[in-house]
């Protein structure tokens, strides 16, 4: 990005009084975010600007000046980072090799450990109603999207699952809690109107902290995964619960 450019988001305001004092502290802040190859938090950001600078109003501005632009300045996983505006993604993604795309059960296990974190295999296979492949795990832990949380203090001490900060940059969301309802779930169709009464929609909580019953994982604990399955590969297959 050239000095002009990114002067330009402040310029439209002119550069007089305060107006002309917050003019270096936003050129910084735009250079932070345009160069950061993740997105970063507030702390980090506050870190590096002039004493005083007020972020959340530098923020609120330099949002205001990127909404109607090819990129935005977007808040996810508690975080602030510039993303391709949602209107021209797919031009951008002409260019780039096709995604190998989730299989339905991968998708499944995702929503259900997305809502029920922490929660395991045996746990996870009850809600879906089938048997979970070892590869649909691998191919979630693989993306990122997924990580192993600690083990839950019953028979056999399973691992447990949970959502991981990716998840929540990859999907646009700033919290887990921003995760649809049951009654937002309805308005889209992909719940049945008609269901029972009393099907509910857990509140999602992503706390890092482990539950009351669960434990850590060992320190020496195998973390590598197994061979993603092959395209077309039954991820359904029938397989022992985690023991």
């Amino acid at each position: 990005m050239s000095a002009e450019a990114a002067r330009v988001p402040h310029d439209v305001h002119g550069a007089s009084g305060q107006e002309g004092d917050r003019k270096p502290a936003l050129r910084l802040l735009e250079a932070m975010l345009f160069a950061a190859g993740e997105p970063l938090d507030e702390a980090t950001l506050a870190a590096r600007l002039p004493e005083g600078a007020d972020l959340p109003a530098l923020l609120a501005e330099l949002s205001e000046d990127y909404a109607a632009r090819g990129v935005n300045l977007v808040r996810v996983a508690g975080k602030w980072m510039l993303r391709t505006a949602p209107d021209l993604g797919f031009l951008l993604s002409r260019d780039k090799p096709e995604p190998r795309r989730l299989s339905r059960a991968a998708l499944e296990t995702l929503a259900i450990i997305a809502y029920h974190q922490p929660a395991t295999r045996a746990e996870i296979e009850e809600i879906r109603g089938v048997s979970t492949n070892k590869g649909t795990l691998d191919v979630l832990l693989a993306a990122g999207w997924v990580r192993m949380r600690g083990r839950r203090r019953s028979p056999g001490r399973p691992v447990t699952y949970g959502t991981t900060e990716l998840f929540l940059v990859q999907f646009g969301l700033d919290a887990i809690g921003d995760l649809p309802g049951l009654e937002e779930l309805r308005g889209t169709g992909l719940i049945d109107a008609r269901v029972s009464a009393g099907l509910t929609v857990p509140l999602p909580d992503d706390d890092t902290a482990l539950k009351d019953d669960e434990d850590p994982l060992e320190p020496e604990f195998d973390l590598s995964f197994a061979p993603e399955p092959e395209a077309g590969e039954d991820e359904d297959a029938g397989e022992d619960a985690e023991g």
